[in-house]
């Protein structure tokens, strides 16, 4: 695990040192064991380092026999003793045994379809001197992050925003449309930033540039769905045996490894297969608070005395002006999912103990865990065939739309919600329900006039696409689907990433290997989630692997209190950065919406807690942007005293 970052100029002048120094610099807490560096012409690579594999051997930048190719690689390649022995029978000679080493040979011998043949989790540049171009990889899951952005016409990429933003080409304009879909869901999706200059490269995508010509190439897909008739025994035997073989997979490591353990099943099969394959006890380590409702210390604490773990736990009770700004400094872009927050403090207590630690994450998107979506949007589809005509639908939507609505609770009432999505089409029923504030919400906040259509929504296309392109005929698998490729690579591991990274902690997911995913879409959703029952195959796994207790538990989620935050000790805190005169968020946001948001919340009418702390969270970038760069304007970001963005 590392943080890379590069230039490529296309004016004929040659890349200058300080530049990528400063980028490298503004990555540190990536890589703390070590920075390197590769100039040549108009190209310039760099690298901080967090040794995991080869700690003597494996800096970087690295290259091939003859330095004719030159690669940064942040992540770990978990085949690279296989490919190794492959590339070494095709005459290629190592001088280390690091993955990294693996990944520049694959590309001599392979070109950009190299890519096809790691199993792992990456982000690389690789600088293919003798043919003057560059080769830019995400891992098919967008477990690890690649940013780029072309600034005066000069190519920047990099791990992280903030390591683009050293560049003295810096160009700080806010794009607003991403705004208005970050108010919605909370997050940016890829390949949009709230920057209009820098793109995310999307999960599982190359990007080449050669003579000022760029090619965007989609490497990886999931090309079968629904064909898998096995019995539920059989399919659980199969996904032990994956499973199995996926953690075994990414226990390779030169230092200290261990695991996040949350109260749900997930992660407790990730621990209980760490502790066969390693024949010892794991180190493993949980965060709560002391809202039970957010606590789930008690069932981890179960699991891990079952597998005699060498556990570690903490009840957070978390100072949120002491929190706040490392968080929000650690996204670089605005970020409203507050789960963010235990993920800070789960990370900052497993790097005491470990370098590496694997998590649960993806479980929920490939085997059915978000029930509470995925069930009544099946339900829609079965119930909009029987509504009569446009005129039905629209009677459905007019009735929905006015459902009592659910107090001090973070979502309406759910029937409300069918009954407005029977007048949608599936993809936007979809959209609605991902949205965790409704799109007319969140065109309020920015003062536009609200609308029910989701699809006017400036990521509207982006969220849908996935849903429809997806080749089931099951609703649920097309929304698990969409959500594998929109929320997962957007929200979930956006943050695990951050936040571990800010403790320069490596994280492995075993359930995101491809290959189990690309085996949970061949589960029909029958299967998968028989009578509606959750995660059904996880669960009959677990029920062999766990203790009893852990496997009926209901699912709690590894959330924060954020609700009672606002309208109890934070509430003051919130008044004084989003509703003051000096707020530098007030002429992009609608602030007396926002303050009669606030009084309802505070008065127990109503919860408003994802859009209060959405404004919050867009606030304190805000004013980090001004601060960071005082002499950009506000950094492109409208201020209090009447700027706008262009």
């Amino acid at each position: 695990m590392c943080g890379i970052a590069g230039i490529l100029r296309f004016d004929g002048a040659p890349a200058r040192r300080a530049e990528v120094e400063a980028m490298v610099a503004a990555l540190e807490h990536r890589g703390p064991h070590g920075r390197g560096f590769h100039l040549d012409g108009p190209c310039a690579l760099g690298h901080a380092r967090l040794a995991i594999i080869d700690p003597k051997g494996g800096a970087q930048p690295m290259s091939n026999e003859d330095g004719s190719c030159w690669i940064v690689f942040n992540g770990e390649v978990y085949n690279h003793r296989d490919l190794r022995r492959e590339l070494e029978a095709h005459g290629h000679r190592f001088r280390t045994q690091s993955d990294t080493e693996a990944i520049v040979h694959a590309y001599e011998e392979w070109g950009d379809a190299c890519v096809e043949r790691l199993d792992g989790m990456f982000a690389f540049a690789i600088a293919d001197l003798r043919r003057r171009r560059v080769l830019l990889a995400r891992d098919r899951l967008g477990k690890k992050p690649l940013f780029h952005a072309m600034l005066g016409g000069v190519l920047h990429f990099a791990s992280e925003i903030k390591a683009i933003k050293a560049s003295p080409l810096w160009n700080g304009q806010v794009n607003l449309d991403s705004i208005e879909g970050y108010l919605s869901l909370g997050y940016f999706i890829a390949p949009a930033t709230a920057y209009k200059h820098v793109h995310k490269l999307e999960p599982a995508h190359t990007l080449s540039i050669e003579r000022s010509r760029i090619i965007d190439r989609k490497y990886w897909d999931i090309s079968a769905f629904d064909t898998d008739e096995r019995s539920g025994d059989a399919l659980v035997d199969e996904v032990d045996a994956r499973l199995a073989a996926a953690v075994a997979r990414r226990l390779e490591s030169e230092v200290p490894i261990g695991a996040f353990l949350s109260g749900g099943i997930d992660s407790g099969l990730v621990v209980s297969y760490m502790a066969e394959s390693l024949g010892n006890p794991p180190i493993t380590a949980s965060v709560g608070f002391d809202d039970k409702a957010h606590n789930e210390l008690e069932p981890a604490a179960l699991t891990a005395a079952h597998f005699s773990t060498r556990h570690s736990t903490e009840t957070v009770q978390p100072k949120l002006e002491d929190v706040l700004d490392p968080i929000v400094r650690s996204f670089d872009e605005p970020f409203a999912d507050p789960s963010a927050i235990p993920t800070y403090y789960v990370s900052k207590m497993a790097r005491q103990h470990v370098t590496v630690a694997l998590s649960g994450d993806g479980g929920d998107e490939a085997f059915g865990g978000y029930v509470w979506r995925y069930l009544p949007h099946q339900l829609e589809e079965k119930v909009r065939r029987f509504v009569p005509g446009s005129a039905g639908r629209q009677a459905a939507a007019w009735l929905g739309a006015r459902w009592p609505r659910a107090r001090a609770f973070p979502r309406p009432l759910r029937l409300g919600n069918v009954l407005e999505n029977l007048g949608r089409d599936p993809a936007g029923a979809y959209y609605a329900d991902l949205c965790f504030l409704k799109p007319q919400d969140a065109r309020a906040l920015l003062g536009k006039a609200p609308t029910r259509e989701p699809a006017e929504s400036p990521v509207y296309d982006q969220v849908t696409r996935p849903y429809r392109e997806c080749q089931s005929d099951s609703a649920v698998q097309r929304a698990q689907c969409a959500d594998l490729k929109v929320y997962l690579p957007n929200d979930p591991l956006v943050k695990v990433d951050r936040m571990s990274m800010a403790h320069s902690l490596e994280i492995r997911c075993p359930l995101l290997d491809h290959r189990i995913i690309e085996l949970a879409f061949r589960i029909p959703t029958r299967t998968k989630m028989p009578n509606g029952q959750p995660k059904s195959l996880l669960r009959g796994l677990a029920e062999r692997r766990l203790p009893r207790k852990v496997v009926t538990m209901p699912k709690r989620g590894f959330t924060a209190p954020t609700g009672a935050w606002l309208a109890g000790p934070y509430a003051s805190q919130f008044r004084d950065d989003v509703l003051s005169s000096e707020a530098r968020s007030r002429d992009l946001i609608d602030t007396s919406r926002v303050a009669r948001l606030f009084t309802e919340h505070r008065n127990g009418r109503a919860d408003h807690s994802f859009a209060l702390w959405a404004v919050w969270m867009l606030e304190r970038w805000a004013r980090q942007e001004e601060a960071a760069c005082p002499e950009q304007d506000g950094a492109g970001f409208p201020a209090a005293s009447g700027r706008r963005v262009a």
